[in-house]
């Protein structure tokens, strides 16, 4: 049985998606925020917007990496 998994990072500054199947990794893609590199260190309020605008682009490139429709 194939068991595939999205799986979805953003716990702090960057936005992650991440397909497996069957323990292969099939597609990682990152989308990091310079904006905080200006302030010494993450804003939570910017990184929360980066996350809105990053994550829809993020699973969509991940998934078409991995040939998952």
């Amino acid at each position: 049985m194939d068991i595939t998994i999205l799986g979805i990072e953003s716990s702090c500054d960057d936005t992650s998606a991440a397909v497996i199947r069957d323990r292969t990794l099939l597609s990682n893609v990152i989308a990091s925020q310079a904006v905080h590199q200006k302030y010494g260190g993450v804003i939570p309020e910017l990184a929360s917007r980066a996350h809105q605008q990053n994550i829809v682009p993020v699973v969509d490139t991940a998934l078409k990496e991995a040939g998952v429709t």
